[in-house]
């Protein structure tokens, strides 16, 4: 049973990491341009651009979910979506209360997790990250060999 489960883990990592990237390019993009219900809080609304934190977290949720989604540079864009959960959570959340159960930032707590999971196990199955390391593969650089010069 585990070898036919460990065979299947790079699909079931790319299809965890596709849900994940999409859930949080959603969020970005509801923030940012009102759909899907809006921004938390503003009925529909939008951020305001600029605003600090809630706008650039927002640009970050939309850009680094969208290459999680593509599989493209995955572990970095997981980095900093880590990150800024991370920042989101304890800058805050933190700030009502101890749990995050009491403070409402299990969203953030669970983004954070998730996303520093895919930092160490990379874009699994179905990335662009996989096409575009075969294409290195498949034609390597030759390296210039230095000849001697003669006088």
């Amino acid at each position: 049973m585990s070898a036919r489960l460990n065979a299947a883990q790079p699909y079931a990592l790319g299809l965890f990491r596709i849900v994940i990237g999409l859930l949080f390019t959603v969020h970005g993009a509801a923030s940012l341009f009102g759909v899907l219900g809006g921004a938390a809080g503003t009925h529909g609304g939008t951020i305001a651009a600029g605003s600090w934190p809630g706008w650039y977290a927002a640009l970050i949720q939309l850009v680094a979910g969208a290459l999680v989604l593509l599989g493209l540079g995955t572990r970095g864009a997981a980095l900093l979506a880590s990150g800024s959960m991370a920042f989101a959570y304890f800058d805050v959340h933190q700030q009502a209360a101890l749990w995050p159960l009491q403070n409402g930032g299990e969203l953030s707590v669970l983004f954070c997790w998730t996303f520093f999971l895919l930092i160490f196990t990379g874009s699994g199955a179905f990335g662009l990250d996989r096409l575009v390391a075969s294409r290195r593969v498949a034609s390597p650089v030759r390296e210039r060999t230095r000849e001697p010069i003669a006088a």
